[in-house]
């Protein structure tokens, strides 16, 4: 491979897929964007789908993005029958400190080491000067939806939150508990995992 070749492409992982879904883990694992946001809300989608009962698990390790696609993936979280617990691994920042703090309560948590950025993200904006005005009232109305729904989650003034996003503010696991963003900090894998009832074929339930 020549200097100007770029390294390639990793297959995506099927087994590793088909495998996540089983267990029905959705995963945000990189920058969120609009691509991102439609896969997520589809597997959401196609698990609700598969058994409207059982937990889905979202699992966050995100420096943020798209905010378009955030607030999709909430919508679809709010639409589906299903419990959706949500886990910080890493880094949940920006949209995805949001999507943590949108699990079901007491459904929300985060690894030991996992921190959690809150801010309020940042837009360029230009054209005319109407132009900028749209765009700036539509910006300050998405801004004040978000800060209002983080708010509703953890069970903090409004205008705490909007102090508190004015710059990057970092959050460990515990702080995180503390202010309202997660439920609990989990230390060993049955904590994720708790025992789920399952469909038994041949109890009324077709094979």
């Amino acid at each position: 491979m020549s200097e100007d070749e770029s390294p390639p492409i990793q297959p995506i992982d099927h087994e590793l897929i088909r495998r996540l879904h089983h267990e029905r883990i959705v995963v945000l694992g990189d920058e969120l964007d609009q691509a991102g946001g439609n896969r997520i809300c589809a597997q959401l989608v196609s698990l609700a789908a598969d058994d409207s009962r059982r937990d889905i698990r979202l699992w966050i390790n995100s420096p943020g993005g798209s905010v378009p696609a955030m607030l999709a993936i909430m919508d679809v979280m709010r639409a589906i029958p299903n419990d959706v617990a949500t886990i910080a691994i890493g880094m949940a920042a920006s949209a995805g400190q949001f999507l943590l703090t949108m699990g079901t309560p007491g459904k929300r948590a985060a690894l030991p080491h996992a921190r959690i950025l809150l801010h309020q993200g940042s837009a360029g904006i230009g054209g005319t000067a109407v132009d900028v005005e749209l765009q700036a009232d539509d910006l300050r109305h998405t801004r004040d939806t978000v800060l209002g729904l983080i708010a509703e989650r953890t069970g903090q003034p409004v205008e705490r939150v909007r102090q508190d996003s004015l710059r990057d503010r970092w959050y460990t696991a515990e702080q995180s508990v503390d202010y309202g963003f997660i439920d609990h900090v989990a230390h060993r894998l049955d904590e994720l995992f708790p025992v789920e009832p399952r469909a038994v074929a041949g109890l009324g339930v077709p094979a």
